[in-house]
């Protein structure tokens, strides 16, 4: 729609200029119209990139979707003047890391808070009274930044632990995911080696998960033959 719009706005110049003929002029109005639909064509192609959910935008890529929001106006069916993105539009264009906005994320998390509540309400035999903690602190960080309770790495068991590493290589190699494709093994044990980095996971069992070789134990079991490829053990545990 906004390439008709600059369309139909260079052929309303040429008629202006019918008085006279101008085929200097007649050649600029084109040109520029043949530039802006390059700029549209960029733009149509970094939304498109944004809307895939990347790793992490950067702060400039966030700036340059809500230029585009605001700067092209298209006519709606109504033939009323807006903007090229709804608020709405440009608020699920600019989350910074993943593909949910900060309400669906509230919404998502509650999902531990309910895990919890509905666990402790059972009649657990006592050697598994400990159900409630190991599958309800799935998503704590070692940092204590995580959900929902903020914990650390030493207000947690073991096992709670090894439910977060567990969970977290799950859900980056699942083949079964609706809304993207299973990682690869080397780039889903990157990214983990990142959050041990960072204090998201415990960095002792990731070691032994590693060098364990837990991970491809799995991936033979579970993923596609495709996801298998190489990993560089050592330089995941250096």
């Amino acid at each position: 729609m906004l390439k008709r719009d600059a369309e139909i706005a260079a052929l309303r110049k040429q008629l202006e200029l019918r008085k006279e003929v101008d085929a200097e002029e007649d050649a600029r109005i084109w040109q520029d119209y043949h530039d802006e639909v390059r700029v549209l064509d960029e733009d149509r192609e970094f939304l498109r990139k944004t809307n895939t959910g990347g790793e992490a935008m950067k702060d400039a890529d966030l700036q340059r979707v809500r230029d585009i929001g605001s700067r092209r106006k298209w006519r709606n069916v109504d033939a009323v003047e807006t903007e090229f993105l709804t608020a709405d539009e440009v608020v699920n264009l600019t989350i910074r890391g993943g593909t949910l906005t900060l309400k669906e994320r509230d919404v998502i998390n509650y999902h531990i808070v309910a895990t919890i509540k509905m666990l402790e309400q059972l009649p657990w035999p006592k050697h598994l009274t400990n159900v409630p903690e190991y599958a309800g602190g799935h998503h704590e960080r070692m940092d204590g930044k995580g959900y929902p309770k903020g914990l650390t790495r030493e207000q947690m068991s073991v096992p709670a632990r090894m439910m977060g590493i567990a969970d977290i290589f799950e859900a980056l190699t699942a083949r079964d995911r609706p809304y993207k494709p299973g990682m690869k093994l080397s780039q889903a044990m990157g990214i983990m080696a990142n959050f041990k980095k960072n204090g998201h996971i415990d960095p002792d069992l990731f070691d032994v998960f590693v060098k364990g070789k837990v991970y491809l134990k799995y991936a033979q079991q579970f993923l596609d033959p495709q996801q298998i490829d190489e990993v560089d053990a050592e330089a995941l545990t250096g």
